[in-house]
């Protein structure tokens, strides 16, 4: 696999901590020695890595005009999972939390998806290999270094996954528009799978049949539907305020 791109202090921050081998190189703003950046720039050259100054058009070029305050990295792929890693990545989780994601294309709402993840303690964040947004400098940034911690899995057949997983005793809650009962009425403890579909189309049709209860957001105002990020954080954490009062 080539070798990626990451940017802003938050991805290269969570680089540092998990696996700062990954790192080949990087690249600093001319002139920025801020409290924010000193200690990450003393870390890495303590790990022996180069550092290269570099001024702001050509930090600017290298991720296409994004917010990367003042610090790019070029590092080795992470980690990449896929089904056979769920085993291990369920190992020894009594009341697992996971978040699946059908059909998430834009990589802001993937990094921003991760990022509740990580804060509600989810387990892994499960997507389909051929409908799901790429890991990519864009998502990582926004993921504000979730995406080092926090299992993305890609899986061929999402929901084939899912009936793997109410094999292994995990109820899996989709939302959906058409659902009979809202987020704030669900069950939301014990081993759970919550599924979020794609922004205006939801979940496929076979995702959705293989659900165990569908369940959806009250709408009150005139819009019909949430950013998928949004919706994301809400049912995660009205599922972690139920496992904490359980």
């Amino acid at each position: 696999m080539s070798n990626e791109m990451i940017f802003g202090i938050h991805a290269v921050k969570a680089v540092l901590a998990s696996d700062p081998a990954r790192f080949i190189e990087v690249f600093v703003l001319k002139g920025r020695q801020d409290e924010r950046l000193l200690p990450i720039l003393n870390e890495l050259q303590q790990l022996g890595i180069t550092i290269q100054q570099a001024g702001r058009k050509a930090l600017d070029d290298k991720v296409k005009g994004a917010s990367h305050q003042g610090i790019v990295a070029r590092v080795r792929p992470g980690k990449q999972y896929n089904e056979n890693d769920l085993e291990d990545v369920l190992a020894g989780k009594d009341n697992p939390l996971l978040l699946v994601l059908d059909g998430v294309t834009d990589p802001h709402n993937l990094g921003a998806c991760l990022r509740n993840a990580d804060a509600a303690g989810a387990v892994a964040v499960i997507v389909p290999k051929d409908r799901s947004a790429q890991l990519n400098a864009t998502a990582s940034k926004v993921a504000c270094g979730a995406a080092e911690v926090v299992p993305l899995i890609r899986v061929t057949n999402l929901a084939r996954t899912l009936r793997s997983l109410q094999e292994q005793g995990i109820w899996v809650v989709g939302t959906a528009g058409e659902a009979t009962h809202d987020v704030y009425q669900s069950k939301l403890t014990g081993p759970l799978a919550i599924v979020m579909g794609a922004e205006g189309e939801g979940m496929r049709r076979l995702t959705r049949e293989t659900c165990d209860d569908l369940i959806k957001i009250p709408m009150a105002g005139t819009v019909s539907s949430l950013n998928v990020s949004v919706a994301t954080g809400i049912c995660l954490f009205e599922a972690v305020r139920q496992r904490q009062s359980a």
